[in-house]
């Protein structure tokens, strides 16, 4: 924690003769920052009004727009009985999108550098890791949550940081609002020259966390009001829309993130709160390759823009469609009006206008004019002009166009003209087809979360931390490690696309395995652990209580390889499973000194299960004969 009055030297290193030291005042530096900031506000600015028209779109306030003068705007009705409803796609669009892109939830796999059997149980440990982070920080949740905004206003961020407190990793979501770049055309976060982490903290929080205490203030805030008014002729609703409000006793948190530079070889982090500077040195974390420093940060984008950091949303690319998909919507149903209330042609001064005004044409009533005057009576609105339907649907068919998302995914529906199972088949795979970048965008960043997890913890973790393990097969482990033991970090997936690799397209592909012979050994049998793998890839796990059995054979022999000093042979071993697993440990470890000593304990470990196995096979021989 540093106190506003504080100095903080700087010193640039130099190889052969020492460099007089930087002397940075703590005042510059706070003034430098809110300086930044202020220009990156204003240079984001037309970025931040396509965002809040987008989650306008999305929750049904359609009839907005942006201003001249830089601002969200309503629009108004221009006579009273004009029609102003909303028919949301967008939403529908949204939803969707969002419903199928929560499935991609790959399991990340550490890939071990090399086969030795270093690196191979380094890697296991390394699975184990995320697979524990994944549950205790709730990733999925947590991408999920990000998704939502990405398919919104484009891009979403994730913070990957350390809590000192709890000795833990720790993960956050940061919406687009709270990230500025030091360019808006600068195409990836990693080349960025700086970012700014601007977050808006109660002042206790602040003083909890960094130790300042300042006084809070009324900051604006983006928060959702229920204020605007849509409807038709005679009836209203309301929508939420997006408006800024003032958050009172609120403390506007500036951290401004520098990457590594010759200057500043670990790079810079200034942390500014008001007009106390509370924190500045070095970038925190070692996140990048060879446990170089970089940004907390992982971007998400639901589109890519070529030469822009921030995504696009498919919301702003249907906005057109839906301002003339309502227009026609809501002009149908005025003529539509025409058409069962009437327009009543009167002389002037037959009728009490006021009257007739008031109360309408009701059923039964009578209508009294002035004798000798003209007869009042309905004009001919004429009938709802076809050009009505085809522009709804032909803007029908441009939402599928544009967005992507046929009737098919968003309605459940099949096709009216389509009933071949190949070509729903194909229908759904170019949904996929059109999912495939924020797919793509979801699995960089689960990679990227994943190595930042394990470098954190091989960076923190000195002394043994206990961790608890469930492989989801009704069974749990709890490990120690330290961060020595995190050699592998390169991250690869089990599955190429969890779109199409569905639960019921593994069993059928398991299934058709099985029918081929593909699994089975040259007699046409499977062993039991075949079975048991076979059974946990369908989804079943420990599906049966035989199946419970040679699923904890396997998994002691696993702890044998590990430890093959204190390992026995009981007459309750089930042989095969342990000698195909003490097989392939043998088969896939390097031979050096000491690992061929080693070995030889674990040939004679499988030549004892061997003997047993065949002094209990024996008696049964001689029964036979």
């Amino acid at each position: 924690m540093t106190d506003n009055n504080q100095f903080h030297q700087i010193t640039q290193p130099a190889p052969d003769e020492p460099q007089p030291q930087t002397v940075v005042c703590a005042e510059d530096v706070v003034r430098s920052v809110q300086a930044d900031f202020a220009e990156r506000q204003r240079m984001r600015r037309p970025y931040e009004l396509s965002w809040q028209l987008n989650m306008n779109f999305t929750m049904g306030n359609q009839y907005c727009a942006v201003s001249p003068r830089g601002a969200i705007e309503q629009e108004d009705k221009y006579f009273f009985w004009q029609e102003k409803q909303v028919f949301n796609h967008i939403a529908t669009i949204v939803d969707t999108r969002v419903s199928r892109l929560n499935r991609v939830r790959p399991r990340p796999v550490a890939r071990p550098f090399s086969v030795s059997e270093s690196d191979i149980n380094a890697a296991k440990l390394s699975t184990k890791i995320l697979n524990s982070v994944s549950d205790k920080l709730h990733l999925s949740e947590l991408i999920g949550r990000a998704t939502v905004w990405s398919e919104v206003c484009g891009t979403a961020f994730y913070k990957v940081s350390w809590d000192p407190d709890r000795q833990d990793v720790q993960l956050s979501v940061c919406s687009p609002f709270e990230i500025y770049p030091d360019s808006n055309v600068t195409p990836t976060l990693e080349e960025c020259a700086s970012v700014i982490h601007a977050k808006v903290y109660s002042a206790q929080d602040v003083k909890d966390t960094w130790g300042a205490d300042l006084a809070g203030e009324t900051v604006k805030v983006y928060a959702i009001d229920g204020a605007q008014s849509v409807g038709g002729m005679g009836y209203n609703s309301v929508v939420p829309s997006i408006v800024q409000e003032g958050k009172k006793d609120q403390v506007l948190v500036i951290e401004r993130y520098t990457k590594p530079t010759q200057q500043y070889p670990n790079g810079k982090l200034e942390i500014v709160a008001g007009d106390r500077l509370l924190y500045m040195g070095e970038l925190p974390y070692m996140l990048g390759e060879d446990n170089t420093f970089c940004y907390p940060f992982v971007r998400q984008v639901a589109l890519e823009q070529a030469g822009c950091f921030w995504g696009t949303s498919m919301v702003e690319r249907c906005i057109p469609i839906q301002r003339a998909y309502n227009a026609v919507k809501n002009r149908k149903h005025e003529f539509l009006n025409r058409l069962s209330m009437g327009v009543l042609m009167v002389e002037d001064g037959s009728v009490d206008t006021d009257s007739l005004q008031e109360e309408g044409l009701s059923p039964g009533k009578i209508l009294v004019y002035r004798q000798g005057s003209a007869k009042p009576q309905l004009m001919d609105s004429g009938d709802v002009p076809n050009d009505f339907t085809y522009e709804e649907e032909q803007l029908l068919k441009e939402f599928v166009t544009v967005s992507g998302v046929s009737e098919f995914a968003r309605n459940s529906t099949t096709p009216t003209q389509v009933t071949s199972g190949v070509a729903l088949q194909l229908i759904a795979e170019q949904d996929d087809i059109r999912l495939s970048c924020s797919v793509d965008s979801i699995r960089n960043c689960i990679k990227r979360i994943s190595q930042y997890v394990l470098r954190l913890y091989r960076q923190f973790v000195s002394a043994p931390k206990l961790m608890r393990y469930a492989d989801g097969q009704n069974s749990a482990e709890v490990f120690y490690f330290t961060g020595s033991n995190i050699g592998a970090d390169d991250i690869v997936f089990e599955t190429e696309n969890e779109l199409s690799d569905s639960l019921a397209t593994r069993r059928s592909m398991i299934f058709d395995l099985l029918k081929a012979g593909v699994l089975s050994d040259g007699n046409g049998k499977m062993s039991a652990a075949t079975k048991s793998k076979v059974l946990s890839l369908m989804g079943f796990g420990n599906w049966e209580a035989a199946q419970d059995v040679a699923q904890m054979h396997l998994a002691r022999a696993e702890r044998e390889n590990v430890d093959i000093d204190h390992a026995e042979v009981l007459p309750v071993d089930d042989h095969d499973i342990h000698i195909e697993e003490h097989t392939r440990f043998v088969v896939g470890r390097d031979i050096d000194g000491q690992s061929k000593q080693y070995r030889n304990k674990v040939l004679d470990h499988i030549a004892a299960h061997r003997a047993m196995q065949a002094a209990q096979q024996a008696p049964k021989i001689h029964q036979g004969e």
